[in-house]
């Protein structure tokens, strides 16, 4: 990988990678086993996708009663 083993650390934390996901990654770098490291992205790419779903899911049921209750507040 041409990124410093730094820069790649401060970008799986940003990522909000767990120490135990950031450390295999670094295991299978010393391994060079490239198709692991991008299983593990991959995976946690698709949890944080389906966390991001969940919460618009919640988004929207809040947005639907709020226009409700602006919509009563305006027959007033």
């Amino acid at each position: 990988m041409n990124m410093n083993r730094d820069k790649i650390l401060q970008n799986l934390k940003d990522a909000n990678c767990a120490p135990d996901l950031i450390n295999s990654f670094f295991d299978f770098e010393k391994d060079c086993n490239t198709f692991e490291q991008l299983k593990l992205l991959t995976r946690h790419k698709s949890e944080l996708l389906d966390n991001l779903h969940r919460c618009q899911k919640q988004i929207d049921c809040l947005d639907f009663l709020i226009f409700n209750l602006e919509q009563k507040i305006k027959t007033l």
